[in-house]
């Protein structure tokens, strides 16, 4: 198809987006045949990670939808699955998108010590309970009328299962 539309007058930069479209189809392909096996985990620049997801929401995203970002300079190596990863940090900021009810600021920063790096998405959408912090993670739990309540208890389950790592809510405009 993209070679066929080489071929007619269109503009290229629509050619060069529906070839990344197609790379990130056989992405999505490629995550959905590991789900219930062991992720395959390599050494990888969390940083660049990041920045990859960034950049695909933000070019994919609506216009009125701020986005920002603070990554430090110096790279940070660490034992991750890229594809998986990548889902959360997307799962993360559409939930936020989803909040804001497409319009608004999600912020993504991160810090590190010698041991940790620190991954914060931050938006402006209406915000979660207090009481909900610790449920949100949950199988089943959505506020969403055609939600299952399976995006952010994947989320859990990659970043602590895959990842060793940890994800809490930390604050909300709500209470």
């Amino acid at each position: 198809l993209t070679e066929m539309l080489k071929s007619d007058i269109v503009v290229p930069f629509y050619i060069l987006e529906l070839e990344n479209d197609i790379v990130r189809l056989k992405t999505i392909t490629n995550r959905l045949s590991k789900c219930g096996s062991v992720a395959t985990m390599t050494i990888a620049d969390v940083f660049i990670e990041t920045q990859i997801s960034f950049d695909y929401l933000q070019r994919r995203s609506s216009k009125l939808i701020n986005f920002s970002i603070d990554l430090p300079d110096v790279p940070l190596t660490v034992n991750l699955n890229p594809q998986l990863y990548s889902w959360t940090i997307e799962n993360i900021v559409k939930n936020g998108i989803d909040a804001m009810k497409g319009k608004g600021d999600i912020h993504i920063s991160i810090t590190s010590n010698l041991k940790s790096a620190f991954i914060r998405i931050s938006d402006t959408g209406k915000g979660i309970p207090k009481k909900d912090f610790y449920t949100i993670f949950s199988p089943g739990v959505t506020t969403k009328k055609r939600g299952w309540g399976l995006g952010l208890s994947l989320t859990k389950r990659i970043i602590e299962g895959y990842h060793k790592g940890k994800i809490k809510v930390l604050k909300s405009s709500v209470d």
